[in-house]
């Protein structure tokens, strides 16, 4: 089991930041667009029994991806689950902690690649690139949409 975590104080009320995570459009916004994924539908926003479903092209094969949502308590954390995947396993955490006005926004990800061990020894260490790549745009992007002021 590998573990992913990507932490970030984002300058804004958990209340707004929870709040953006319910866009319905929050996946195109959060979607890195050098990242070739699509997003095929999104059902029951944030809370349990949501699904998010994706394709995902690795090379020149899609791969189909649901996630569904298995726990949630507003507006502090919400966690989804791979039902169907290329991982293994997958459950990812959201958490959202108050700090004196602003947000601790986190993302916890426990994974299994599938092969075991060796091939997690052998490609590990790029799925962790690739995991650093997306959150950091996301947590950038949640950061610049929170905290631009409206122009008059």
């Amino acid at each position: 089991m590998l573990t992913f975590k990507r932490s970030t104080l984002i300058n804004a009320p958990i209340e707004k930041v929870w709040e953006f995570h319910e866009r319905p459009d929050i996946l195109d916004i959060l979607t890195p667009p050098w990242q070739p994924v699509q997003i095929i539908r999104r059902e029951g926003g944030l809370g349990v029994g949501a699904v998010s479903e994706f394709r995902l092209i690795l090379g020149i094969i899609p791969i189909r991806w649901i996630a569904r949502h298995t726990a949630c308590e507003k507006p502090y954390f919400f966690v989804d689950k791979q039902e169907i995947g290329p991982m293994k396993s997958w459950v990812h955490r959201h958490q959202f902690t108050d700090e004196n006005g602003k947000t601790r926004l986190t993302d916890e990800i426990q994974y299994e690649i599938p092969g075991g061990i060796i091939i997690e020894f052998l490609i590990g260490w790029w799925v962790d690139s690739r995991l650093q790549e997306m959150f950091r745009y996301r947590h950038e992007i949640t950061q610049k949409e929170l905290t631009e002021q409206p122009h008059p």
